[in-house]
């Protein structure tokens, strides 16, 4: 064999060499790269977890089945929390704009969540998720017989009202004037809750209240139906709050709230749907 020849193979097999380790370097640098890329697809359904504290600021009416509901979120998303302030409508509102943290609100009146529209605190438009009407809660056994709207008119009843400024308080003046009746309460409370409560310690005979808070008291109270509640159903909008701390698990909740069980929860309670 010629020299000329044995260089020309020596040459071949350098360069059939490079291009093996060329290729097994490809190869790695490939590897490499589709574990980066399935590293970064793991990282983001992760990041798509639901975790952290969400804070609902929500009208006292809504406390049964909100409690009920945060719990169910709860569960179906381990690691987040769901923290409650519950209270009047118009008492949250005000906190709200002042600079109180929070990530949803729920009020029982359009009246009072458009102060916080208003004010440029809710993030996109608040949406409807329930109706709520008013009964009359009574005594256990409704001893003084009240029946109508009109009996609470009498001086020897002691009857409780919600504040006007209050949603439960705005639609039973607005009931009152429906029927052009005026009662002298005993007293005004700042949420339903508190008007209740007030018949339950039988500190007062009567109080107009919503349907829901005669149905969570159970045999606490006799609640009474009277027409002219129709006059003045309140509508319950829901919001994710501007300066939300955790929105994507405050979306959550808010989707839950609107969903079929949600829904359930809330008929369930005695509301009405939207």
């Amino acid at each position: 064999m010629t020299r000329s020849v044995r260089r020309t193979r020596r040459t071949l097999q350098v360069a059939g060499a490079g291009v093996a380790v060329l290729l097994a370097l490809s190869a790695c640098s490939s590897s490499d790269s589709d574990a980066g890329a399935s590293g970064s697809g793991s990282s983001a359904s992760s990041s798509g977890k639901l975790s952290g504290q969400v804070t609902v600021f929500a009208a006292a009416s809504l406390k049964e089945s909100f409690t009920t509901l945060g719990r169910q979120f709860e569960k179906d998303h381990p690691g987040t929390k769901v923290t409650f302030n519950f209270g009047g409508s118009d008492t949250l509102a005000a906190s709200i704009t002042s600079g109180a943290p929070a990530d949803v609100f729920a009020s029982a009146s359009p009246k009072t969540m458009a102060v916080v529209t208003d004010a440029k605190d809710a993030a996109g438009t608040p949406s409807t998720f329930v109706r709520n009407q008013l009964e009359i809660a009574t005594l256990p056994g409704n001893p003084d017989k009240i029946a109508t709207l009109k009996d609470l008119t009498d001086p020897k009843l002691k009857v409780v009202l919600c504040d006007k400024e209050v949603p439960c308080g705005a639609a039973a003046q607005k009931a009152l004037d429906a029927a052009k009746l005026k009662v002298t309460p005993v007293s005004y409370e700042q949420d339903v809750k508190a008007a209740l409560t007030k018949v339950e310690l039988k500190e007062a005979d009567a109080a107009v209240v919503y349907k829901t808070d005669v149905h969570a008291a159970g045999d606490k109270v006799r609640g009474v139906d009277f027409p002219e509640s129709a006059e003045a159903i309140n509508d319950y909008p829901i919001t994710l709050l501007k300066n939300a701390q955790n929105p994507a698990t405050a979306k959550a909740f808010i989707e839950l709230v609107r969903s079929a069980d949600g829904q359930k929860a809330l008929t369930g309670a005695g509301f009405l749907k939207p």
